[in-house]
Protein backbone atom coordinates (compact mmCIF):
# COMPACT_ATOMS: atom_id res chain seq x y z
CA UNK A 1 0.00 0.00 0.00
CA UNK A 2 2.66 2.58 0.72
CA UNK A 3 4.75 3.97 -2.25
CA UNK A 4 7.92 5.30 -0.93
CA UNK A 5 9.61 5.29 -4.54
CA UNK A 6 7.35 7.08 -6.05
CA UNK A 7 8.34 10.63 -7.92
CA UNK A 8 6.06 13.64 -6.82
CA UNK A 9 2.84 12.28 -6.28
CA UNK A 10 -0.06 12.83 -8.76
CA UNK A 11 -3.79 12.63 -8.14
CA UNK A 12 -7.19 13.11 -9.23
CA UNK A 13 -9.36 15.73 -7.70
CA UNK A 14 -10.95 14.36 -4.30
CA UNK A 15 -14.30 15.99 -3.52
CA UNK A 16 -16.67 15.79 -0.69
CA UNK A 17 -20.18 15.07 0.07
CA UNK A 18 -19.41 15.56 4.02
CA UNK A 19 -21.04 12.17 4.50
CA UNK A 20 -17.79 10.27 4.31
CA UNK A 21 -17.05 7.65 6.91
CA UNK A 22 -14.28 8.24 9.14
CA UNK A 23 -11.32 5.46 9.10
CA UNK A 24 -9.32 6.54 12.45
CA UNK A 25 -5.48 5.48 13.31
CA UNK A 26 -4.68 6.23 16.88
CA UNK A 27 -1.18 5.33 18.39
CA UNK A 28 -2.89 5.14 22.31
CA UNK A 29 1.27 5.90 23.15
CA UNK A 30 1.04 9.21 21.90
CA UNK A 31 0.57 12.58 23.23
CA UNK A 32 0.22 13.50 26.92
CA UNK A 33 -3.80 12.68 27.43
CA UNK A 34 -5.33 10.18 28.63
CA UNK A 35 -6.13 7.54 25.16
CA UNK A 36 -9.82 5.84 26.54
CA UNK A 37 -11.06 9.85 27.20
CA UNK A 38 -10.15 10.48 23.74
CA UNK A 39 -11.39 7.63 22.02
CA UNK A 40 -14.67 8.34 23.76
CA UNK A 41 -14.64 11.97 23.12
CA UNK A 42 -14.02 11.08 19.48
CA UNK A 43 -16.79 8.32 19.26
CA UNK A 44 -19.48 10.78 21.06
CA UNK A 45 -18.68 13.60 18.28
CA UNK A 46 -19.35 11.47 15.51
CA UNK A 47 -22.34 10.08 16.88
CA UNK A 48 -23.67 13.30 17.54
CA UNK A 49 -22.96 14.49 14.18
CA UNK A 50 -24.02 10.93 12.59
CA UNK A 51 -20.71 10.28 10.91
CA UNK A 52 -19.59 6.37 10.64
CA UNK A 53 -16.75 6.63 12.60
CA UNK A 54 -13.81 3.34 12.53
CA UNK A 55 -11.10 3.47 15.24
CA UNK A 56 -7.70 1.71 14.58
CA UNK A 57 -5.71 2.07 17.92
CA UNK A 58 -2.00 0.17 18.09
CA UNK A 59 -0.15 0.28 21.15
CA UNK A 60 3.44 1.24 19.78
CA UNK A 61 4.61 3.47 17.10
CA UNK A 62 5.91 0.28 14.77
CA UNK A 63 2.40 -0.78 14.48
CA UNK A 64 1.11 2.72 12.92
CA UNK A 65 2.16 1.40 9.16
CA UNK A 66 -0.45 -1.83 9.20
CA UNK A 67 -2.75 0.15 10.60
CA UNK A 68 -2.57 3.10 8.28
CA UNK A 69 -2.89 0.49 5.06
CA UNK A 70 -6.35 -1.28 6.74
CA UNK A 71 -7.21 2.88 7.28
CA UNK A 72 -6.79 3.09 3.28
CA UNK A 73 -8.01 0.09 2.47
CA UNK A 74 -11.13 1.09 4.09
CA UNK A 75 -11.54 4.52 2.71
CA UNK A 76 -10.68 3.71 -1.02
CA UNK A 77 -13.56 0.81 -0.67
CA UNK A 78 -16.03 2.86 1.28
CA UNK A 79 -15.34 6.37 0.17
CA UNK A 80 -14.02 7.62 3.28
CA UNK A 81 -11.40 9.78 5.13
CA UNK A 82 -7.90 8.51 6.44
CA UNK A 83 -7.23 10.37 10.00
CA UNK A 84 -3.95 10.20 12.06
CA UNK A 85 -5.05 10.72 16.01
CA UNK A 86 -1.73 11.94 17.89
CA UNK A 87 1.49 13.96 17.83
CA UNK A 88 3.62 14.98 15.06
CA UNK A 89 5.37 11.47 14.87
CA UNK A 90 1.79 9.63 14.15
CA UNK A 91 0.85 11.89 11.84
CA UNK A 92 4.14 11.64 9.75
CA UNK A 93 3.53 7.94 10.05
CA UNK A 94 0.07 7.51 8.81
CA UNK A 95 0.39 10.51 5.79
CA UNK A 96 3.19 7.59 3.88
CA UNK A 97 0.87 5.70 3.72
CA UNK A 98 -1.91 7.96 2.72
CA UNK A 99 0.37 10.12 -0.22
CA UNK A 100 -0.96 9.38 -3.94
CA UNK A 101 -3.77 7.34 -2.95
CA UNK A 102 -6.57 9.61 -3.44
CA UNK A 103 -7.99 9.54 -0.07
CA UNK A 104 -8.42 12.61 2.27
CA UNK A 105 -6.15 13.01 5.18
CA UNK A 106 -7.40 14.25 8.51
CA UNK A 107 -5.41 14.99 11.96
CA UNK A 108 -6.53 15.36 15.51
CA UNK A 109 -3.52 16.80 17.66
CA UNK A 110 -2.29 15.02 20.48
CA UNK A 111 1.11 16.13 20.91
CA UNK A 112 3.33 18.36 23.05
CA UNK A 113 4.15 21.19 20.14
CA UNK A 114 1.76 19.95 17.52
CA UNK A 115 3.40 22.13 14.84
CA UNK A 116 1.53 20.51 11.84
CA UNK A 117 -2.06 20.86 13.22
CA UNK A 118 -0.91 24.12 14.26
CA UNK A 119 0.08 25.59 10.89
CA UNK A 120 -2.95 24.77 9.60
CA UNK A 121 -5.49 26.07 12.27
CA UNK A 122 -6.58 23.04 13.86
CA UNK A 123 -7.60 23.24 16.88
CA UNK A 124 -5.59 21.19 20.08
CA UNK A 125 -9.46 20.45 21.96
CA UNK A 126 -10.00 17.31 20.26
CA UNK A 127 -14.05 18.25 20.53
CA UNK A 128 -13.25 21.16 18.63
CA UNK A 129 -10.95 19.30 15.98
CA UNK A 130 -13.57 16.85 15.36
CA UNK A 131 -16.24 19.57 14.74
CA UNK A 132 -13.61 21.44 12.27
CA UNK A 133 -13.15 17.63 10.66
CA UNK A 134 -16.16 16.84 10.17
CA UNK A 135 -17.22 20.11 8.56
CA UNK A 136 -13.84 20.69 6.95
CA UNK A 137 -13.06 21.63 3.48
CA UNK A 138 -9.79 20.28 1.31
CA UNK A 139 -6.45 21.88 0.66
CA UNK A 140 -3.48 20.40 -1.26
CA UNK A 141 -0.54 20.64 0.63
CA UNK A 142 3.18 20.79 0.24
CA UNK A 143 5.09 17.88 1.92
CA UNK A 144 9.01 17.70 2.59
CA UNK A 145 11.01 14.65 1.12
CA UNK A 146 13.93 13.12 2.10
CA UNK A 147 15.25 10.31 -0.40
CA UNK A 148 12.02 8.63 -0.65
CA UNK A 149 10.20 9.36 2.82
CA UNK A 150 7.97 12.42 3.51
CA UNK A 151 7.93 15.18 6.49
CA UNK A 152 5.33 17.70 7.87
CA UNK A 153 7.64 19.07 10.03
CA UNK A 154 10.65 19.06 9.44
CA UNK A 155 14.29 16.82 9.53
CA UNK A 156 17.42 16.75 10.76
CA UNK A 157 20.70 15.57 11.44
CA UNK A 158 23.46 16.08 14.02
CA UNK A 159 22.65 17.72 17.25
CA UNK A 160 18.71 18.14 16.69
CA UNK A 161 18.34 14.17 16.26
CA UNK A 162 20.31 13.99 19.91
CA UNK A 163 18.53 16.64 21.26
CA UNK A 164 15.18 14.71 20.56
CA UNK A 165 16.47 11.44 21.80
CA UNK A 166 17.24 13.33 24.89
CA UNK A 167 13.66 14.87 25.28
CA UNK A 168 12.25 11.81 24.54
CA UNK A 169 14.05 10.18 27.26
CA UNK A 170 13.09 12.82 29.83
CA UNK A 171 9.30 12.51 28.94
CA UNK A 172 9.52 9.07 29.86
CA UNK A 173 10.83 9.78 33.06
CA UNK A 174 9.11 13.06 33.83
CA UNK A 175 6.26 13.40 31.68
CA UNK A 176 5.33 15.34 28.33
CA UNK A 177 5.35 18.93 28.87
CA UNK A 178 6.96 21.82 27.34
CA UNK A 179 9.00 22.38 30.99
CA UNK A 180 10.55 19.09 30.10
CA UNK A 181 11.73 19.35 26.90
CA UNK A 182 13.26 22.90 27.60
CA UNK A 183 15.30 21.44 30.52
CA UNK A 184 16.08 18.33 28.29
CA UNK A 185 17.61 20.22 25.85
CA UNK A 186 20.18 22.86 28.35
CA UNK A 187 20.91 19.35 29.80
CA UNK A 188 21.92 18.01 26.29
CA UNK A 189 23.47 21.09 25.09
CA UNK A 190 25.94 21.02 28.07
CA UNK A 191 27.62 18.11 26.51
CA UNK A 192 30.51 17.69 24.23
CA UNK A 193 29.34 17.59 20.38
CA UNK A 194 31.13 16.24 16.91
CA UNK A 195 31.07 19.03 14.32
CA UNK A 196 30.22 17.51 10.87
CA UNK A 197 32.04 17.93 7.68
CA UNK A 198 28.71 18.98 5.25
CA UNK A 199 28.64 19.43 1.66
CA UNK A 200 25.25 20.94 0.36
CA UNK A 201 24.57 21.57 -3.59
CA UNK A 202 21.28 23.11 -4.37
CA UNK A 203 20.23 25.25 -7.57
CA UNK A 204 23.74 24.84 -8.95
CA UNK A 205 25.30 25.95 -5.86
CA UNK A 206 28.09 24.31 -3.65
CA UNK A 207 28.22 24.87 -0.38
CA UNK A 208 31.21 23.43 2.42
CA UNK A 209 30.42 24.22 6.14
CA UNK A 210 31.36 22.80 9.41
CA UNK A 211 28.66 22.80 12.01
CA UNK A 212 26.71 20.80 14.86
CA UNK A 213 23.11 20.60 12.89
CA UNK A 214 21.71 20.84 9.80
CA UNK A 215 17.75 21.25 10.23
CA UNK A 216 15.17 21.60 7.04
CA UNK A 217 11.60 23.14 7.90
CA UNK A 218 8.93 22.74 6.18
CA UNK A 219 6.46 24.91 8.68
CA UNK A 220 6.16 28.06 8.66
CA UNK A 221 4.82 28.34 12.07
CA UNK A 222 8.21 26.83 13.63
CA UNK A 223 10.36 28.84 11.77
CA UNK A 224 8.13 31.81 12.47
CA UNK A 225 8.27 31.09 16.68
CA UNK A 226 12.24 30.53 16.49
CA UNK A 227 12.27 34.02 14.28
CA UNK A 228 13.75 33.18 11.37
CA UNK A 229 12.36 35.00 7.99
CA UNK A 230 13.65 33.42 4.94
CA UNK A 231 13.10 35.93 2.56
CA UNK A 232 11.69 33.34 -0.32
CA UNK A 233 10.44 33.62 -3.85
CA UNK A 234 6.95 33.81 -3.93
CA UNK A 235 5.08 31.54 -6.83
CA UNK A 236 6.58 28.65 -5.32
CA UNK A 237 6.91 26.38 -1.86
CA UNK A 238 10.64 26.32 -0.60
CA UNK A 239 11.73 24.31 2.00
CA UNK A 240 14.17 25.76 4.31
CA UNK A 241 17.56 24.62 5.35
CA UNK A 242 18.91 25.81 8.76
CA UNK A 243 22.06 25.27 10.13
CA UNK A 244 25.00 27.24 12.16
CA UNK A 245 29.06 27.66 12.10
CA UNK A 246 30.57 26.12 14.23
CA UNK A 247 29.42 27.22 18.33
CA UNK A 248 30.67 26.03 21.93
CA UNK A 249 28.12 25.74 24.32
CA UNK A 250 27.38 28.90 25.77
CA UNK A 251 26.65 29.87 22.08
CA UNK A 252 24.49 26.99 21.76
CA UNK A 253 22.64 28.09 25.03
CA UNK A 254 22.43 31.73 23.27
CA UNK A 255 20.81 30.13 20.36
CA UNK A 256 18.30 28.49 22.09
CA UNK A 257 17.61 31.37 23.84
CA UNK A 258 17.22 33.69 21.01
CA UNK A 259 14.74 30.64 19.27
CA UNK A 260 13.05 30.78 22.60
CA UNK A 261 12.39 34.68 22.21
CA UNK A 262 11.93 34.29 18.54
CA UNK A 263 15.31 35.88 17.67
CA UNK A 264 17.40 33.37 16.32
CA UNK A 265 17.42 35.25 12.98
CA UNK A 266 19.11 38.08 14.69
CA UNK A 267 22.05 35.27 15.54
CA UNK A 268 25.11 36.25 13.39
CA UNK A 269 25.84 31.92 13.52
CA UNK A 270 22.85 31.07 11.95
CA UNK A 271 22.67 30.28 8.03
CA UNK A 272 19.28 29.80 6.15
CA UNK A 273 18.78 28.78 2.88
CA UNK A 274 15.96 28.10 0.50
CA UNK A 275 15.36 25.49 -1.52
CA UNK A 276 13.39 23.12 -3.55
CA UNK A 277 15.84 20.45 -3.85
CA UNK A 278 19.02 19.89 -1.83
CA UNK A 279 21.95 17.04 -1.87
CA UNK A 280 23.55 16.83 1.56
CA UNK A 281 27.16 14.92 1.67
CA UNK A 282 29.44 13.74 4.84
CA UNK A 283 32.66 12.78 3.85
CA UNK A 284 33.06 11.27 0.73
CA UNK A 285 31.78 7.83 0.84
CA UNK A 286 28.47 6.73 1.43
CA UNK A 287 27.28 5.72 4.77
CA UNK A 288 24.22 5.52 7.16
CA UNK A 289 23.55 8.43 9.28
CA UNK A 290 20.85 9.08 11.89
CA UNK A 291 17.92 11.44 10.71
CA UNK A 292 15.55 12.79 12.69
CA UNK A 293 11.33 13.72 10.64
CA UNK A 294 9.22 15.04 12.83
CA UNK A 295 10.35 13.42 15.91
CA UNK A 296 10.69 9.98 14.97
CA UNK A 297 14.63 8.96 14.59
CA UNK A 298 15.70 6.93 11.79
CA UNK A 299 18.63 5.50 9.85
CA UNK A 300 19.18 6.71 6.13
CA UNK A 301 22.33 6.44 3.42
CA UNK A 302 24.17 9.75 2.55
CA UNK A 303 24.04 11.34 0.56
CA UNK A 304 21.10 12.49 1.84
CA UNK A 305 18.48 13.86 -1.08
CA UNK A 306 15.79 16.57 -0.25
CA UNK A 307 13.00 17.95 -2.22
CA UNK A 308 9.65 19.59 -2.09
CA UNK A 309 6.55 17.54 -2.58
CA UNK A 310 4.47 19.87 -4.16
CA UNK A 311 0.27 19.77 -3.35
CA UNK A 312 0.79 16.34 -2.52
CA UNK A 313 -1.39 15.67 0.15
CA UNK A 314 -4.96 16.24 0.40
CA UNK A 315 -5.30 17.60 3.66
CA UNK A 316 -9.03 18.71 5.61
CA UNK A 317 -8.38 21.70 6.90
CA UNK A 318 -11.45 23.76 9.22
CA UNK A 319 -13.65 25.62 6.59
CA UNK A 320 -13.03 29.19 7.97
CA UNK A 321 -9.03 28.66 8.12
CA UNK A 322 -6.67 30.29 5.75
CA UNK A 323 -5.23 29.02 2.94
CA UNK A 324 -1.78 27.29 4.30
CA UNK A 325 1.57 29.32 4.24
CA UNK A 326 4.06 27.59 3.13
CA UNK A 327 8.17 28.42 3.84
Amino acid sequence: MNHPHQDLPTHSPVSLTGNEPLFMVMNSGSGKNDSTEIQATIQAACEQAGRNCELIVVEHGDQLQAAAEKAVALARTHGGIVVAVGGDGTLNAVCQTVVGQNVPFGVLPQGTFNYFGRAHNISQNTTQAVHDLLNGRLEYISLGRLNRRYFLVNASLGLYPRLLEDREAYKQRYGRSRLVALWSAVVTLAKAHRQLNIRLDYAGRHQQLRSPTLVVCNNPLQLEQIGIDPQLPEGADHLVALTSRPVGTLALYGLLIQGLMSRMGEADNIISIGFQKMSVHLGRRPRMVKVAMDGEIFRMRTPLEFSIAVKALPLLIPRTAPAPEHP
